[in-house]
């Protein structure tokens, strides 16, 4: 039977709850979201419990990594849903601030990240991006205090730059990447795709296929230019408006020549509709 989470709104009562569970002597993973919940959260919330006694699933619409142009306003919010998702998953903490709680008046610190968040990836595009995500997670790490943080795989150039942050900043916290969860039909679970037409929904498997397919020839001997090429213009015939399709060296998201410059990771952004998608595959 599953029992419901303590639910902390103000810094205080985190405290206080994580306070109480480290007098016990519990490892703590910390599972930081912006709710909307699906299965792909469902997931890291099931590799927290294997990794650690005690969960903390953070839900918070993190305002600055949204830029004036983006759907921060429209985000879909379901409070009532993810509360359920996490009561039956047996979740510990639900830390669910405010705006006010995370930014009071007079906020003026920021972390500026660089290595991974200069890739030339999501940061070409969304330059603001990053710093938003850093400091954001940098006030979860130390509002939540956890052994381990899971992050999914899906936002690949994230998860390196939170990575990198942890260890850079002493922040005690072991980074962990879970595998990104599919749609039977290959399309990554996101809570944006609830924005796609049921035409474009069907659409949108083009680039699992197209990076599959683009793994698959690298991974044969075809130049990598020429793979990606390929896969580039499987994407843009199909319709979308494509920001990068690149295969880049896994571990530090360098440029790659070939499929021998390491392990190598086929990262994607692309626009269908008024829908941006980001996805990857391991080559």
């Amino acid at each position: 039977m599953s029992r419901s989470p303590l639910i902390a709104r103000t810094a205080p009562t985190l405290r206080r709850a994580v306070g109480n569970l480290r007098k016990r002597k519990a490892t703590i993973a910390l599972v930081p979201t912006m709710g909307a919940l699906h299965d792909g959260h469902v997931s890291l919330v099931r590799l927290a419990r294997r990794r650690a006694s005690r969960v903390v699933v953070s839900i918070f619409v993190n305002p600055t990594q949204f830029a004036p142009t983006e759907d921060f306003g429209a985000y879909p919010r379901t409070w009532k849903a993810d509360l359920a998702r996490l009561a039956a998953e047996d979740v510990d903490i639900v830390w669910h601030p405010g705006a006010e709680a995370m930014y009071p008046q007079g906020f003026a610190t920021r972390i500026v990240p660089e290595g991974p968040a200069l890739a030339g990836l999501e940061d070409r595009f969304r330059p603001h991006f990053f710093g938003g995500v850093a400091t954001v997670v940098g006030k979860l790490f130390t509002q939540c205090r956890p052994d381990v943080a899971i992050f999914g795989e899906k936002d690949f150039q994230q998860l390196r730059v939170v990575a990198q942050m942890a260890r850079d900043l002493d922040l005690g916290v072991k980074v962990i990447g879970s595998r990104t969860v599919r749609e039977r039909d290959g399309l990554a679970m996101s809570s944006r795709n609830v924005y796609l037409s049921p035409q474009e929904r069907q659409t949108a498997t083009t680039l699992y296929r197209a990076m599959k397919e683009s793994a698959g020839r690298i991974r044969a001997g075809e130049a990598v230019a020429a793979a990606m090429a390929r896969g580039a213009a499987m994407i843009t015939a199909a319709g979308f408006e494509l920001d990068y399709f690149e295969v880049r060296h896994a571990a530090t998201l360098a440029q790659v020549s070939s499929r021998n410059d390491g392990p190598l990771r086929i990262l994607v952004a692309a626009k269908l509709g008024t829908t941006r998608l980001i996805d990857n595959i391991a080559v």
